[in-house]
């Protein structure tokens, strides 16, 4: 696992948004997460993620 990968709340404070909105957009599929634990929890690549975001956002315009 990559060192620069960051937690859900961690991800979500850093993007302005709640860390259960986040989880949503993750558990309808509109993010992927750049690796998922043996428990399930989600670790985040914050460049990644942003970039996703913003291609999303252009899509939609």
């Amino acid at each position: 696992m990559a060192t620069n990968l960051v937690s859900t709340g961690v991800a979500a404070k850093q993007l302005g948004i709640d860390r259960g909105t986040l989880l949503r957009w993750w558990h309808k599929g509109l993010v992927t997460a750049a690796y998922v634990t043996p428990g399930g929890h989600a670790r985040w690549n914050l460049e990644e993620l942003e970039a996703e975001l913003r291609s999303q956002w252009k899509r939609e315009e």
